[in-house]
């Protein structure tokens, strides 16, 4: 009797797992359905699930329409930009926070953290206003420049990283004769592979789909993204090519899925061995 009650207690918490999951899905399968649709097939109603006829053409004609290579390169640039600023100041401002003594070190930890606390939106207009006064409007600058001041939820990550390599490797490189700017060159960051990769995964993939700062910060055509680059490129006379706009979504979640796929393995390390869960 137990063993039934079991049972069926599993199948239950594996139907509800699966219908939260198809929850979840039918977005994107939504997504790639209408990709494979013709214009006058997404407007109508009632939706049809999948298209009566598969348009093929529709990819093939997103990616040669408008400058995509040149929203292309705007995005790489980005993704690049903040990447690499976000892996260099996160990680010098985490290691004096994890492995250093010093007074007042958990308050300024305690601040980094609180900044977090401030939703984003809430930020933007000083920023602008900032950024403005600094002349740095319709370009990358806005966007990039702050990467280099270190993100609080990257900081936190790879502080909980530094913090759970044993202390015996500082002692041992410096009875070596290394000081600390060696110490995490040399030993600490090459063994924080793991944290590099899962910060720099996150990073790219957000830049990779980030709409709303190109937005708010760039006006001339050739310097925006892929993001909102295709709002424009698939418009003809005000009406909104959606079958293009979802079949060149459908190739946008290609590369991140790709990049999850091979960088797997170091985000599951670079979670774990961080303390989170």
């Amino acid at each position: 009797m137990k063993k039934k009650q079991s049972g069926i207690r599993t199948c239950m918490k594996y139907a509800v797992l699966i219908f939260v999951a198809l929850i979840a899905l039918f977005p994107i399968f939504w997504v790639i359905s209408n990709s494979f649709k013709t214009l006058n097939g997404i407007s109508q109603y009632p939706p049809q699930l999948f298209p009566d006829e598969l348009q093929y053409s529709n990819y093939s004609e997103a990616i040669s329409k408008g400058n995509i290579l040149t929203y292309l390169k705007n995005t790489l640039i980005l993704m690049l930009g903040n990447t690499l600023g976000t892996l260099i100041s996160s990680s010098i401002v985490a290691y004096p926070l994890a492995r250093m003594e010093f007074k007042g070190k958990n308050v300024v930890f305690g601040l980094i953290l609180a900044t977090m606390m401030v939703p984003a939106i809430a930020t933007i207009i000083p920023q602008f206003i900032l950024f403005r006064t600094f002349g740095w409007i319709d370009s990358f600058k806005p966007m990039i420049v702050p990467a280099f001041f270190a993100y609080p939820y990257n900081v936190f990550l790879f502080r909980q990283f530094f913090k759970g390599l044993p202390r015996d490797l500082d002692e041992a490189a410096v009875i070596d004769g290394c000081n600390k700017v060696q110490i995490f060159t040399k030993i600490l960051a090459p063994l924080a592979k793991p944290a590099f990769i899962t910060v720099g995964v996150l990073s790219s993939v957000f830049w990779w789909n980030e709409m709303f700062q190109p937005l708010i910060y760039i006006n001339t055509e050739s310097l925006k993204p892929l993001t909102i680059g295709v709002l424009s490129a698939f418009k003809v006379q005000f009406v909104n090519q959606w079958h293009l706009q979802m079949a060149f979504s459908v190739i946008m979640m290609i590369p991140p899925i790709i990049l999850f796929t091979f960088a797997q393995k170091y985000l599951v390390d670079g979670i774990k061995t961080s303390g989170l869960k």
